[in-house]
């Protein structure tokens, strides 16, 4: 069973931390700007809907015009959106492409150390994991790591996601005790965070996961797995398209460690989630 990973929908994005650390160097001034607000909310829209095909078209689409423009700017947002469907669709081909032009855009525009840049890494990071290449991955990690530790909050929530990926990838090199304290590091900031009982849910699915894997214990995995589901039944919870995502990828791991009916009514919650968007 694959662990969770959340950005395969919730998308860390470089353009929302409003591109302030990134400059054009002068002689390569864009000819134009493509609408990166505009495409964003709509790719949001299409995902609520499960509507991935749609997304990947009009990320495409848009990732050319950014080229033809020289609006590196904006493809660099493409660019990070796009690793993340590439993940969802499985074509390692184009998101480890992504992954290079997203990495040779902030080295382009300047900024390396803004947090802008953190984001691409985490993103970049995130695709190598999940295209088997955890060690390649590792020290965009850490790079993203030390750029949010300087500048972002303690309890930001941008850490957690971060705190989980990272710990994804030491999972796959068999570093656990380091994985498990970063998942427990995920958990002290969604605790704090606003609606950040689903994110903790994915958190102690994948601690669950970890501990069949290193250690067998199958006390931890219980709890583990009965936490996740006290956590999706928050009642104050939005039912919307992220909450639906992650009660579909959570679903499967609770019918692999024998929560059947867990496994049944989230796989509905989602389904009548997608069908109401």
């Amino acid at each position: 069973m694959t662990p969770l990973d959340p950005f395969d929908y919730k998308e860390p994005r470089c353009s929302q931390c409003g591109g302030e650390n990134f400059y054009y160097p002068d002689g390569d001034k864009p000819d134009g700007a493509i609408p990166v607000d505009r495409i964003i909310r709509k790719i949001d829209a299409l995902f609520d809907k499960n509507d991935y095909a749609a997304a990947g078209r009009i990320l495409e689409h848009w990732e050319k015009e950014a080229r033809l423009l020289k609006d590196r700017r904006g493809e660099l947002s493409v660019q990070s959106e796009l690793m993340g469907y590439y993940r969802k669709t499985g074509e390692k081909e184009k998101g480890l492409k992504s992954v290079e032009r997203g990495l040779e855009l902030v080295k382009l525009l300047g900024g390396e150390d803004g947090v802008s840049s953190a984001t691409v890494y985490l993103n970049a990071a995130t695709t190598l994991k999940a295209f088997g290449e955890a060690e390649r991955a590792l020290p965009l990690y850490e790079k993203a790591e030390n750029i949010y530790g300087a500048r972002l909050d303690e309890n930001d929530a941008r850490r957690a996601g971060l705190y989980n990926n990272h710990a994804l990838a030491l999972v796959d090199l068999k570093r656990y005790k380091e994985a498990e304290s970063l998942y427990k590091r995920a958990l002290a900031v969604m605790e704090k965070a606003e609606h950040g009982q689903a994110d903790a849910a994915v958190t102690y699915v994948n601690m669950a996961h970890l501990y069949e894997t290193w250690q067998n214990d199958e006390e931890k995995i219980s709890a583990c797995m009965e936490k996740a589901e006290e956590l999706l039944n928050t009642p104050s919870l939005p039912r919307n398209g992220y909450y639906a995502f992650v009660c579909s990828k959570c679903a499967p791991s609770f019918g692999y460690f024998g929560y059947f009916l867990v496994d049944e009514e989230l796989q509905k919650r989602a389904k009548e989630i997608y069908e109401r968007a």
